[in-house]
């Protein structure tokens, strides 16, 4: 919530703390291929997108993405949005 208030806002540098630290607490429960997880790098890799850091952005948006073909059946929306960004 607090990732997607500062991503709105365009303060992105605190917008990729919130999302990392997310991340952080998640991954201290859950395995790294985990669907709910896909999400938070997607948003990691808006924000990177938005701040111009296009292989940073990149990089999260295939750690979602690769989330995305493990967890989901082939032809979910979420698999395809993954394709799209």
């Amino acid at each position: 919530m607090l990732g997607i208030m500062k991503y709105s806002q365009c303060e992105y540098q605190q917008a990729v703390k919130f999302y990392e630290k997310s991340l952080e607490i998640n991954r201290k429960t859950l395995p790294e291929d985990a669907p709910s997880l896909a999400p938070t790098y997607g948003n990691i890799g808006a924000v990177y997108y938005n701040m111009g850091e296009y292989s940073k952005a990149l990089e999260y948006y295939e750690k979602a993405h690769k989330i995305y073909e493990i967890s989901l059946p082939p032809t979910p929306p979420d698999l395809a949005t993954s394709y799209n960004n």
